[in-house]
Formats: structure tokens, C-alpha cells, sequence
């Protein structure tokens, strides 16, 4: 018998099915909180007074791109408070997804994808298949409206096993060849400002040139149970524990007396 609620059966049943879910956020201030402390950050490096980040690309160089991206990256992970706002903006779902003791990335990743720009492309790719374990799940946080070529593109669950069969008969099996196979296949997903995405990191998926006339700004993050098994990212080394219960601490550090 299963003692899961309505609701969240139907939100493992649909995430089963699809291999990811896009939702509203949960916290909106945690939204504002993350969103404010990117654009204070960006407007500093540009000595700006304000900024839309959708135009980023008017002030700075594509060649410029990695190394503006990273100086970001590194301030915005000194803030005490970003994992805590990263995690309030979709806690509800990972609880039903993922249980409520969970692992969190140590740093958030930040993407800037500029417009016609080839500098920053995310070939087909599993992160599964590079030595992350399964059990991971990715939440993707758009910091703008994000649609078409603006987006990433992932391949439904329901794809599978079409993909798992076509693979055995490509040779090189370079992202390429993937990328051409499953193109048909593969569903652009658009997830507005507000909205995040809660993915199966194990389902191929990547980006594209973005051919719009935006900047593309997204986030992501890894969480994971906190027993559940781990691949080549360990705790302390790439997880740090969010919600740990304190059963879990004291099976930790239970020892025997004799």
C-alpha cells in the first residue's frame, strides 16, 4: 500500500513520467532575495545603477563572457543566505520527490548564454553518464523569461527507450551523433521568470546557440538524499547536508560501548 498523498502521487506519478516538472516557486521572496543579489553583482562588475538582465550582453564582450560569469559565480556563493533562499524557492517539491533529508550542492551554479554566442553551449549530454550518481535530482532556476533556443531542451522519459535502442547502432557516439539522433525527439521546454524546473539529470538534455535576441541567466543546483547512494561527488567534497533529522545524527554517531 502506498501511504504517499494524493497530491504527491500525482507529482511522482507526472515527474515519473516525463522526467522533469515546471513549477511556480514557492517562496517569491526567496525569488526577489536570489534575483537582487545577482543584479547587485552584475551592476558592481559594470559600475551601473541598475541593470535588465536580458541586455547583458550591450555591456559586455562575448570573449569576456566566462571570466564575467565566474567573478559572479564566486561572489554570489559567499552569501550565507543563497543556498537557504535556492532551497525555499522549491522545497515542497524536492520533500515529495526526494524525501526530507536531504544533500545540497556546496556552490549554485550561474549560466549566461549571450545571443548568436557559440562560447557557451552545453552539448547533449547525461550527467549521469560523467560519473554523477542517479539519485541526484537538478533544479534549474531561470533569473528571466526562458523560451525556444533561450531555453535547453531535454529528452521525456517517454523517449527512452527509442534513444536506448538507436544508440547501440551509432558508432562514435559523440554528442553530435546523439544530438542528431534524438533532435526530433527532444522537447524545448520554456520556463518563465518565476517559474523553476525540476529535473532527471539522467535523461539526456543541453542547449543550443541562442538565436533570440536575449541574454539567457540561469541557475542550477544538485540535491540529493542523504542516503541515498553517491557517485563520483561526495559529501563534504561537493554535498553538505541541508536537512539531516536527528535519527540520522544519532545513527552517525552511535558507538558501541564494548
Amino acid at each position: 500500500m502506498n501511504f504517499l498523498t494524493k497530491n504527491e502521487q500525482r507529482v511522482s506519478k507526472e515527474f515519473l513520467d516525463k522526467g522533469y516538472i515546471i513549477s511556480k516557486v514557492s517562496n517569491k521572496q526567496s525569488l526577489n532575495f536570489i534575483s537582487q543579489l545577482i543584479k547587485d553583482n552584475v551592476c558592481k562588475l559594470l559600475k551601473l545603477k541598475k541593470i535588465d538582465l536580458n541586455y547583458v550582453h550591450n555591456y559586455v564582450k562575448a570573449e569576456d563572457l566566462n571570466i564575467f560569469r565566474i567573478k559572479i559565480i564566486a561572489e554570489i556563493n559567499k552569501n550565507k543566505y543563497l543556498r537557504l533562499h535556492y532551497f525555499n524557492i522549491c522545497k515542497e517539491l524536492l520533500y515529495s520527490l526526494s524525501g526530507n533529508e536531504l544533500m545540497m550542492q556546496k556552490n549554485i551554479n550561474l549560466s549566461i548564454q549571450f545571443p548568436n554566442d557559440n562560447s557557451s553551449l552545453l552539448p547533449i549530454h547525461s550527467d549521469v553518464w560523467s560519473g554523477d550518481s542517479p539519485y541526484e535530482i537538478n533544479v534549474w532556476l531561470p533569473l528571466v523569461d526562458c523560451y525556444k533556443t533561450k531555453s535547453m531542451y531535454i529528452l521525456e522519459q517517454k523517449n527512452i527507450i527509442f534513444f536506448e535502442k538507436k544508440i547501440k547502432n551509432i558508432k562514435t557516439k559523440s554528442s553530435d551523433e546523439i544530438y542528431k539522433l534524438t533532435k526530433k525527439k527532444l522537447k524545448w521546454l520554456k520556463v518563465n521568470y518565476g517559474e523553476f524546473l525540476i529535473f532527471n539529470q539522467g535523461l539526456p538534455h543541453g542547449n543550443i546557440v541562442n538565436n533570440e535576441k536575449e541574454t539567457r541567466w540561469s541557475m542550477n543546483c544538485r540535491f540529493k538524499n542523504i542516503h541515498s547512494p553517491y557517485g563520483d561527488k561526495k559529501i563534504g567534497e561537493f554535498f553538505l547536508p541541508i536537512t539531516s533529522r536527528a535519527m540520522t545524527e544519532i545513527g552517525i554517531n552511535f558507538r558501541y560501548p564494548f
